[in-house]
């Protein structure tokens, strides 16, 4: 396993980024879990949570698969569905799983609940290995 990089600045993940997420992610079974409860700082329009910042925590459970395996990526496709609007306060789940394997690609699929079990947001990536090996 090659070395990885520091992450100890990302934006959704990191408990030390002053203005970031600090979404504590952990492993169940094979899935990457994390949950997150926007502020009014995270909004688009007033009362709905950015798309982008959701985005993002998908995004970054999805890297996290690779990450808790051992295996560095970097995401190559991400490609979100928003089915309903998140709101400050409210708390979201994430759980993202790896779904196929081709070479140094991995396929994953990741989904935002809501308190109520709701689907928020999901999405579907390619991610790319950067670190050598399986």
């Amino acid at each position: 396993m090659g070395a990885m990089r520091d992450a100890s600045s990302c934006f959704v993940c990191s408990p030390t980024n002053p203005i970031g997420l600090r979404v504590r992610f952990a492993v169940e079974g094979g899935r990457v879990t994390g949950e997150f409860v926007p502020s009014e700082l995270h909004v688009g329009f007033t009362g709905v949570v950015h798309g982008g910042i959701l985005a993002a925590l998908l995004d970054d459970a999805l890297a996290a698969i690779g990450y808790y395996q051992g295996a560095e990526t970097v995401t190559a496709r991400l490609a979100v569905r928003y089915r309903l609007a998140a709101r400050p306060g409210q708390r979201l789940v994430v759980v993202a799983e790896e779904t196929g394997r081709r070479g140094a690609m991995r396929e994953g699929r990741a989904v935002v609940t809501n308190a109520d079990g709701q689907v928020v947001a999901e999405a579907e990536a390619t991610m790319m290995r950067t670190t050598p090996g399986d």
